[in-house]
């Protein structure tokens, strides 16, 4: 380390540079949907708690997945709404790095979850009439457990090897927030190991968990066509056809952003990318869900019919 480098302490998030007055704009948009984000997910796992008609496997799943979109988002969109509206845009390297773990922690999660939702669908439209024997209470705490603790120890390496590396500058983030491929750019030694670990855990965590979806849901798909009642094939297809959408999203942007080569999306592009899963996709989820799904709209109103006569 030469004697003319100094260590960080505080970086300055960028964001989106842009003119002010969209920046206004920007903030207001952002902020509805931030609000729409935390409303939607709210909704949606009040009702599961709420309706013991809602208390099954694919819903106790459905569940988690607006608990981790709810601080997905918070973790990095309130940064990211306060820096629009000031000049002062910086942000200390310690709650910095907190917030590259948390983002880490809660989209790997986020990958489990979706791929043990698949897993569920898989057996209950294929394996009906042993559903409740595979898909137990206790197998569901278990597998949603192991999701969590696993994407946070998963994160907890990359936080590891972060923390093992000398920042000394430059003091400048050009992204939103602390997303970690934008904070090794800080470092002033070889970040080699840390993009390999990155590497492998996407393949790992995304590429992996996106095959395992793809497997089950193609089984999903020729046992809908074999099944005789039209009320039945339309069910199975609402349900499947919401998970869907909600996989190709999440997995589809998250591999755009890190396993294609880094010179066909520059910096500005990234930013949509990491806005569109960091933002978009959690409010999109509950939408998805509630527009596609009957037991859930069922269960609205139901909600919304007591409130009225109370």
């Amino acid at each position: 380390m030469g004697s003319n480098q100094t260590w960080v302490t505080e970086v300055t998030l960028l964001g989106f540079q842009v003119y002010p007055a969209l920046e206004f704009f920007l903030f207001g948009l952002f902020c509805l949907f931030y609000t729409l984000t935390l409303l939607g997910n709210g909704v949606i796992l009040g009702l599961i708690c709420l309706d013991s008609r809602l208390h099954t496997p694919m819903y106790f799943f459905l569940s988690h997945l607006a608990i981790i979109d709810m601080s997905y988002a918070s973790n990095n969109v309130p940064k990211m709404l306060a820096n629009l509206l000031t000049q002062r845009r910086t942000i200390s390297f310690v709650p910095c790095i907190m917030q590259t773990f948390l983002y880490l922690a809660f989209a790997h999660t986020e990958c489990l979850i979706l791929v043990v939702m698949s897993y569920d669908r898989f057996v209950a439209i294929c394996n009906p009439l042993h559903y409740t024997v595979i898909m137990s209470w206790r197998v569901c705490t278990v597998l949603a457990i192991t999701s969590w603790v696993f994407s946070f120890l998963l994160a907890l390496i990359h936080l590891i090897l972060i923390l093992r590396l000398p920042f000394c500058g430059p003091h400048e983030i050009n992204h939103f927030f602390c997303e970690i491929l934008s904070v090794l750019k800080l470092a002033c030694a070889d970040t080699w190991l840390n993009q390999v670990v990155i590497f492998a855990a996407c393949v790992f965590i995304l590429l992996g968990p996106l095959c395992l979806v793809l497997v089950s849901y193609t089984r999903i798909l020729f046992t809908i066509l074999r099944i005789q009642s039209g009320e039945g094939r339309r069910k199975a297809f609402s349900t499947c056809s919401s998970h869907l959408c909600v996989v190709g999203l999440f997995f589809g942007s998250a591999i755009v952003m890190y396993m294609a080569p880094k010179s066909h999306h520059p910096e500005e592009q990234q930013k949509i990318l990491s806005l569109f899963y960091s933002l978009f996709n959690p409010m999109l989820n509950p939408l998805i869900y509630s527009l596609r799904n009957t037991e859930v709209k069922g269960a609205l109103r139901r909600m919304l019919y007591k409130q009225r006569h109370v």
